[in-house]
C-alpha cells in the first residue's frame, strides 16, 4: 500500500464490503461484468480520509457468487473493517486500448448528438443497456423545437449511428427529432 499525492481521471470498478474471517480478507463487489474481471486490473485506488491509497491485491477467489481479496499490508480483520464501503477505482490508463471504431461508454458521455439532416438533439447525458441493444441517453437543448427535454436514441451502429467523430465531440443519428 503507498499513497498517491496526484490523482488523475479514474472509473470505480467496485467497492469494499465487509470483512471476511480474521487474517485481513474482505468481500469485494464487483462493477465489471465478470465477476472475477475487477482482479484485471492492478494497483486498486481507494480514497481515505481525503487521501488517495493504492492497494495491491494479495490472494483472491471467488466465494459463492460474489469474490473475497485479501490486500497486501491487511493482516487483521479491524484493518479490513476500515476499508468497508469504500470505493474501489483505477486510473483510466489501467483500461485495455480498443480497436478503432470502438468507445468506452465514458467517452461517449457529454457529445452532441446530431441528425444526419443537421438538427442538434442534445447532449449524451448517459448510456444504459436495454436488453435489445444499448441506449444514448441525450438531454435536449433548452430551446428544443420539439419540446423535448430528454431522447432515449438506441445506440445501433449504422442503423441508427451513424458516425462517431471524436474530434468533433459528435455522434450522428439517423433519428427523428420528434420522437
Amino acid at each position: 500500500m503507498s499513497r498517491l499525492s496526484n490523482a488523475s481521471e479514474s472509473l470505480i470498478v467496485g467497492q469494499f464490503g465487509a470483512p471476511y474471517g480474521v487474517k485481513g480478507w474482505v468481500k469485494v463487489t464487483t462493477y465489471t461484468d465478470d465477476i472475477t474481471g475487477i482482479f484485471d486490473y492492478a494497483p486498486w485506488y481507494v480514497e481515505q480520509a481525503g487521501e488517495v491509497v493504492e492497494f495491491q491485491v494479495e490472494q483472491w477467489r471467488t466465494h459463492g457468487k460474489s469474490v473475497v481479496a485479501k490486500m497486501v499490508g491487511v493482516e487483521s480483520r479491524d484493518e479490513a473493517d476500515s476499508l468497508k464501503n469504500l470505493s474501489i477505482s483505477i486510473r483510466s490508463s489501467q483500461l485495455p486500448a480498443l480497436a478503432d471504431g470502438d468507445f468506452y461508454w465514458r467517452d461517449l458521455i457529454g457529445m452532441k448528438v446530431v441528425t444526419d439532416k443537421g438538427y442538434d438533439l442534445g447532449t449524451v447525458k448517459e448510456l444504459f443497456e436495454t436488453g435489445a441493444n444499448d441506449v444514448l441517453l441525450v438531454q435536449a437543448n433548452h430551446n428544443d423545437a420539439f419540446g423535448q427535454k430528454e431522447r432515449m436514441v438506441p445506440y445501433l451502429l449504422e442503423q441508427v449511428v451513424k458516425s462517431v467523430d471524436r474530434q468533433a465531440n459528435t455522434i450522428e443519428v439517423d433519428w427523428d427529432p420528434g420522437f
